[in-house]
């Protein structure tokens, strides 16, 4: 394939610095994922290399743009994401995606989306009232949810928040602890919690707490009530067991909504047993007013290592699962000729 020259103007070194990075890592990292060669003069940006590669190119320098101008800046996680968007084709139009704040944390920094993944959830959370957001640990699933949650009980929309785990690592059936329940569930809904003072501040938290307008409890204590103008939360949803998951889904009453998030590839519930998150799935996929948004490794947002560990993973149980399958089909084939060999004697 023949190659092309491409050139754009860009006439701010605001924009060209933090274009290049640190030591040219940013567009070092653009050359080596579309093939290309970048050259700056002046403020003339020339792209060669094949068609298809400087047309990537050119589309994440403009991306990139974008997000400087209303960034003053750029990290290195963001123009990744955007060549991974690029490369897979994909206009993640990431630039008008961050006018969309949720809320800010009390220390004033903006919660938003930062893949394209999170503004469809973002989006299916403002228009439906359950929704189930599934997929791997660092996709921001549960932060987004409260900061949605607490932006919404804030503005009065609701008049309680409810934060709900099912307490597979205690057992779900807590009497045999000593202290009272908050002492109990703690350790393990502590990411909550967590949650809750970054976006809310300790003061506001737990004044709410003591009104009783935010409750943080397991999912047992949710049994025999109908919540009401409430904002429901459940999280780790794939150690609900089936019943649970509908015991859950049926408290919700009028002027709530609901929130299931969790990872279906990290269950913890005795081998067995099936999970609720697999069978709502299953269940309530085209149920009008209930939307499923999975997550997948490129919504990552921890640390780029935590993306290629997750599908490092991905790839290594879908080679344990082919090879345990064609395992099982031999001993299968087998079996006829031990019976027969077994019917001589």
């Amino acid at each position: 394939m023949e190659k092309v020259k491409r050139e754009i103007l860009i006439d701010s070194a605001d924009v060209l610095t933090p274009l290049f990075g640190e030591y040219d890592a940013n567009v070092k990292q653009i050359e080596k994922s579309f093939g290309v060669h970048i050259n700056v003069r002046d403020s003339k940006l020339t792209v060669t290399g094949e068609a298809p590669g400087v047309e990537g190119a050119l589309a994440v320098i403009g991306d990139m743009v974008g997000v400087i101008k209303k960034d003053k800046g750029i990290s290195a996680d963001t123009t990744h994401y955007l060549i991974e968007m690029r490369m897979k084709g994909i206009n993640s139009q990431y630039a008008e995606m961050m006018d969309d704040i949720i809320c800010f944390t009390t220390r004033g920094k903006p919660i938003k989306a930062k893949t394209l993944g999170q503004h469809r959830y973002i989006d299916a959370i403002r228009h439906n009232d359950i929704v189930f957001g599934i997929g791997p640990a660092g996709t921001g699933k549960t932060y987004l949810a409260m900061a949605m949650a607490i932006t919404a009980f804030k503005n009065g929309d609701v008049s309680r928040l409810i934060l709900t785990r099912p307490a597979v690592e205690a057992g779900e059936k807590l009497g045999f602890l000593p202290g009272d329940l908050q002492d109990k569930v703690d350790p393990y809904l502590r990411p909550l919690y967590d949650a809750l003072f970054e976006i809310m501040g300790p003061e506001a938290f737990e004044r709410n707490m003591e009104k009783g307008l935010i409750e943080v409890a397991p999912l047992a204590y949710m049994r025999g009530r109908t919540l009401e103008n409430a904002y429901i939360i459940l999280d780790e949803a794939q150690n609900t067991t089936p019943a649970q998951m509908k015991m859950f889904l049926t408290r919700f009453g009028a002027g709530s909504k609901v929130i299931v998030t969790g990872d279906v590839t990290q269950i913890d519930l005795p081998s067995g047993k099936r999970s609720g998150l697999i069978e709502a799935q299953r269940v309530l996929k085209g149920i009008k007013g209930i939307d499923f948004i999975e997550f997948d490794y490129s919504d990552v947002v921890r640390h780029r290592l935590v993306q290629r560990i997750i599908e490092a993973y991905e790839k290594y149980d879908q080679t344990r699962a082919a090879h345990q399958e064609s395992e099982a089909d031999s001993e299968e084939k087998d079996a006829p000729r031990r019976r027969k060999h077994h019917d001589h004697h």
